[in-house]
């Protein structure tokens, strides 16, 4: 049984091989096949001598050709369903529907166009092609459109987010900057109040000793200017009155006589002690001791101390002994360097604390990692995750870098202050016997990972010749 015909299929067998529109006025040919009337009209019209079918090539005469009767009916029928298109553009040359598309001068045409027209042995296509094509390559154009335009606006809203993180950022960067401006502001007046009133003191010290000595010297000055008086009285008396009150008055006169001064006036010097250029740095120091932290409240923790080790029973002072204890080999004990740990780690922030080395010939302390290996010989290296100072016998005062540096310190530190940054990555140390001129002698900088802790080694004890202990001084409490 013969397969029924779509609608659109049969249309598709209704197309003039001339213009590819559905037949308008069909005329059949000697040869059998049919064209519109338009079409052969104005095919005739442009050829000259023998005319041919355009699709079989025959000789054919246009003038004889009778209508298509059977033809006219069905596609009236068609036209009658309301599938034929009425409003289709024509030709303005040769008034036919524009059906093709030339690809090479990417124009809409007519049937007529492409075989006697200025686009014959161009590259053809129907319409219906074209538009598919195009229908698909602008479905595809709408979609990449649609992508980068939702790229551009998940990237504006990115920009967008950057942009209000950054002025929150910076809103409370301004908050923090006008609060430590402020502090600094309050301990800048402070010390220049501590400045006033010493020396309002020493300037009201000195007055007074100057003003006690004009008050005896006008005392003094006031019995002179009264002898001087009585003396002139005397001096205008007549001889026998000058004889006779001469004696009292000469006897009284030498009784009031005071210890005689030096003959150059020696002037007091005001000495504030301190000069002006001093005052700057002096402050400047005095401030830097004031922005630390308060010392943290440090303890060692036993549980990390070698068997050698020795730790008060408020585990604030520990030694190198002489005996080695039995003791567990838990993970967090160090079983080969003197060394021992506090309970107290930090993973941010900003943290001070000092130790006592006291007159101890060799020492080492400053922070390690919590994730290092406590067993076996201790790297101490920054690429170990230790940060170090010590000192050791000469006296040599070191960092424990790679390779290690030496320390030129003029002063022996009884004393040492650790100041830690852990978000700068700045790890100081201070000789810290004077607490109001805090000056780092050395600082490691590095990108702090993981739980640090304040560490310590004790060093040998070199039998008996390095028995002294370190101390964590405990901040007085209120």
């Amino acid at each position: 049984m013969a397969r029924r015909m779509s609608l659109p299929e049969l249309e598709d067998q209704l197309l003039c091989p001339i213009c590819l529109e559905v037949f308008k006025e069909p005329l059949m040919l000697q040869c059998g096949h049919s064209y519109c009337k338009s079409c052969l009209t104005s095919l005739s019209g442009e050829l000259e001598g023998q005319v041919l079918c355009p699709v079989c090539r025959k000789e054919v005469d246009f003038n004889t050709s009778p209508p298509n009767v059977s033809l006219a009916r069905i596609i009236e029928a068609l036209q009658t369903l309301g599938d034929a298109d009425t409003d289709q553009e024509s030709c303005p040359e040769h008034n036919n529907p524009l059906s093709l598309y030339c690809e090479k001068d990417q124009e809409v045409i007519c049937g007529l166009c492409g075989i006697i027209g200025t686009h014959r042995q161009h590259q053809i296509t129907p319409i219906s092609s074209v538009f598919s094509k195009m229908k698909e390559e602008l479905s595809l154009l709408i979609t990449d459109v649609q992508l980068q335009k939702s790229n551009l606006e998940k990237y504006i809203s990115k920009l967008i987010n950057n942009k209000s993180r950054i002025s929150n950022e910076s809103d409370v960067l301004k908050w923090v900057i006008r609060k430590e401006f402020g502090e600094l502001r309050r301990y800048i007046d402070e010390e220049e109040d501590r400045f006033m009133r010493e020396m309002e003191l020493k300037t009201s010290k000195l007055i007074s000793s100057i003003n006690l000595q004009v008050k005896e010297m006008s005392e003094t000055l006031k019995k002179f200017e009264d002898i001087e008086s009585t003396l002139d009285i005397l001096n205008n008396e007549d001889c026998l009155n000058f004889i006779r009150k001469y004696g009292s008055i000469a006897s009284r006169t030498k009784m009031s006589e005071q210890p005689q001064m030096g003959s150059a006036f020696s002037a007091i010097s005001f000495k504030p002690g301190f000069r002006h250029d001093d005052i700057k740095i002096t402050v400047w120091k005095r401030l830097h001791k004031r922005i630390l932290p308060d010392p943290e409240l440090l303890k060692f923790d036993p549980l990390t101390a070698h068997p050698l080790l020795n730790i008060s029973r408020d585990d604030t002072m520990v030694a190198c002994g002489l005996l080695y204890k039995r003791l567990p080999n838990n993970p967090e004990r160090f079983d080969y360097n003197n060394c021992v740990l506090v309970t107290k780690g930090f993973s941010s922030g900003k943290h001070y604390w000092e130790v006592v080395v006291g007159c101890k010939v060799k020492w080492r302390l400053g922070i390690i990692k919590g994730s290092t290996s406590r067993k076996g010989k201790l790297n101490k290296s920054p690429e170990n995750g230790v940060w170090l100072i010590g000192r050791r016998e000469g006296p040599v005062y070191e960092a424990f870098t790679s390779p290690r540096i030496t320390l030129p310190l003029s002063t022996r530190p009884q004393k040492v202050a650790v100041f830690l940054d852990y978000e700068k990555g700045e790890l100081s140390f201070y000789n810290a016997d004077k607490p109001d001129e805090l000056v780092p002698f050395y600082t490691f900088n590095e990108e702090f990972q993981g739980k640090l802790y304040p560490f310590f080694d004790t060093c040998w004890h070199d039998r008996g010749n390095n028995p002294l202990p370190i101390i964590l001084p405990q901040p007085p409490t209120a």
